[in-house]
């Protein structure tokens, strides 16, 4: 059996590694031209349930770097207005976890670190510069993928792990499609210094923030504290870690503060989304025109290279399809907004609960058809309450989008989020229900 995946992200290369250490013969087609190409993101929260799909298909030495490369674990998650007035704290106690090994906690990731560690000795798996164009399937059931350099590749099972605009998708399930949400964002970079530190709440200097202004709007910051210089286990130093992981030394880390700002694009220029570097810097800024002077501050200080602008856009259901040698993983099967933090976590499930599959077909005991259905079904299921609940999370704090309610909505959520603060069964309800699409053991 050969399994063919289009797209080198966090889902796909973890599938890939998964069925490499199953003994199942695998192929990555990546259309990036390097491993270090493309901006990738600043962090990402790998939550119990990636961490999981991680540690079931990494080998035992490259979990253990994945977690020695992880930043300082969060103190506190507090909500604030734009002014810097604490509405809600919660403390890491108020969460629940199931198990006290790093599969069961949850993890700061820099995108681009997780990138490396997943390249990581899969070099003759991955193939750069690969623009997968369609596929066919032969008269034998076997898939051919082609790319735009005229070459293919032919295999048992195609896997379309090729994010939110999939070509693997669009040709495979035409009718699937997606709905703008009204919101875009704008997000950035700033390098963590004693001085950025504190431009940030006292609350959230090792933690995540989350700002609610009066129109509605909302910021975040995620302060990423890496462990470079304490790593133990798997190398008490740099040179020691790059030494035994050399995949490592593409690693852009530096200690920094992740910044985002979402806005509704009644309330954004409509020129958001073709805006780039000290442009985007600039509009951040006069979005949060009226914010605590710190925090425009914190977003003038940025480095104008790594602003980015996005639409924020939600899977549409689609109903359940009959399986073929063809399938769907992560963002390519189910984009959800970023409300929940799940998607990237959500993608890692798939690719253990398809790898789980395949293993099975590779003992006899299902066929590959069956094995994919399997797979899908519950794909459908999980990703369904994931996208659902993110979706919930911007709608219920994009007020802006909302004017004639939105000033009330917001005196409504305030009140709401100060009445809790003052209630500790609220307040672990409340951080049980932020867990509960991160760590499917909770539901």
């Amino acid at each position: 059996m050969k399994v063919i995946i289009i797209g080198g992200g966090t889902g796909g290369m973890c599938l890939a590694h998964g069925l490499r250490h199953a003994g199942i013969e695998v192929a990555v087609h990546e259309r990036d031209r390097t491993r270090s190409s493309g901006l990738h993101g600043y962090r990402v929260g790998i939550s119990p349930n990636g961490a999981r799909a991680l540690k079931a298909c990494l080998s035992p030495e490259l979990f253990a770097t994945f977690v020695a490369t992880t930043a300082a674990p969060y103190e506190t998650l507090a909500m604030l207005t734009e002014r810097y007035r604490t509405l809600l704290r919660l403390d890491v106690a108020d969460f629940p976890h199931t198990g006290d090994g790093p599969e069961d906690g949850e993890h700061n990731v820099s995108r681009m670190t997780l990138r490396q560690v997943l390249f990581t000795g899969m070099e003759d798996v991955v193939t750069f510069d690969r623009r997968f164009t369609h596929y066919e399937t032969r008269p034998d059931g076997r898939v051919t993928a082609h790319f735009s350099d005229g070459g293919t590749d032919t295999g048992d099972l195609l896997v379309g792990a090729d994010g939110a605009s999939s070509p693997v998708r669009r040709q495979y399930l035409p009718h699937a499609t997606h709905t703008e949400t009204g919101l875009v964002a704008i997000g950035g970079k700033t390098r963590l210094t004693e001085r950025t530190a504190a431009l940030l709440p006292e609350p959230v200097r090792n933690g995540f923030g989350m700002y609610f202004d009066r129109r509605g709007q909302f910021g975040i910051s995620h302060v990423m504290r890496m462990p470079w210089g304490r790593v133990t286990g798997v190398g008490a130093s740099d040179d020691e870690l790059l030494a035994r992981w050399p995949g490592l030394r593409f690693d852009n880390t530096t200690d920094h503060v992740s910044w985002a700002i979402t806005t509704s694009r009644t309330l954004a220029p409509a020129d958001l989304l073709d805006r780039t570097d000290s442009a985007l810097v600039t509009l951040a800024g006069e979005l949060s025109a009226g914010w605590d002077p710190r925090w425009l501050d914190l977003i003038a200080t940025s480095d104008p290279g790594a602003a980015v602008a996005l639409a924020i856009r939600t899977a549409d259901p689609v109903p359940a399809w009959t399986p073929t040698t063809v399938t769907l993983l992560g963002d390519a099967a189910h984009t959800m907004t970023p409300g929940r933090g799940a998607g990237a976590n959500t993608a890692l499930r798939d690719a253990r609960e398809l790898r789980d599959r395949l293993v099975r077909v590779r003992d006899g005991e299902m066929t590959l058809l069956e094995a994919v259905g399997e797979y899908e079904d519950l794909m459908r299921r999980y990703s369904a309450l994931a996208v659902r609940e993110s979706l919930e999370f911007m709608n219920d704090n994009g007020t802006a989008r909302r004017p004639v309610i939105g000033p009330l909505s917001v005196f409504a959520q305030r009140t709401g989020m100060r009445l809790v603060d003052h209630l500790p069964p609220a307040k672990r309800r409340m951080a049980r229900g932020f867990q509960k699409v991160r760590d499917s053991e909770l539901v």
